[in-house]
């Protein structure tokens, strides 16, 4: 079975989980407190980072790469699509929510909210949380017009990409960071 070291609110770690859930791979899930260096989580991702998944003998690191290896092996169903135009539409988009979201809205309200606290960091700063509540409209507007253009965020079939920004989404949501009220559309498509 595979087993998937995790941080339960991490958004690279869920979208890993939303990618193996979809691929139906079993996997066990173990709590990595990475922040605290460990030496045996150290050896498994000299990075310092999760998620790390150990999968038919290997050790996986970086969620774009493990998810782009479960469609590899797994490649039903689809979460890349074939054709060059609309797989570079979903890795752009995972990429935007795995970069300039997660540096504009997800470091600045997830981080600073729950991650100081539990890494024993200190206080938010506010001036980070203000700046994430006013760029995660921006973000939400940006995905009402992907929907308004497409079913899916990247095209007409559910894609790695919608699971990029589910994964962000969902953590910030368990703070209560994300205005539903604001999109129809984008409440849609979450649920």
């Amino acid at each position: 079975m595979a087993r998937l070291f995790h941080a339960p609110l991490s958004p690279f770690c869920r979208k890993v989980r939303l990618s193996l859930a979809e691929k139906k791979i079993e996997c066990e899930l173990v709590e990595e407190r990475y922040w605290e260096q460990d030496p045996d989580f150290m050896r498994r991702n000299p990075a310092g980072k999760v998620p790390i998944l150990k999968i038919d003998g290997k050790i996986l690191t970086e969620s774009a790469a493990i998810c782009e290896y479960l469609e590899e092996l797994h490649p039903e169903p689809a979460l890349i699509p074939k054709g060059a135009e609309a797989r570079h539409e979903v890795r752009r988009l995972v990429a935007w929510f795995d970069d300039k979201f997660h540096q504009e809205v997800t470091s600045k309200l997830l981080y600073e909210r729950v991650y100081r606290k539990v890494q024993g960091t200190g206080y938010p700063d506010s001036s980070n949380v203000k700046t994430g509540a006013k760029a995660i409209k921006y973000h939400l507007d940006y995905l009402a017009w992907l929907l308004d253009h497409r079913r899916w965020l990247a095209g007409d079939n559910m894609s790695l990409a919608d699971f990029a920004a589910a994964a962000h989404l969902s953590s910030l949501d368990y703070i209560s960071d994300v205005d539903w009220n604001r999109s129809e559309a984008v409440t849609d498509w979450y649920a």
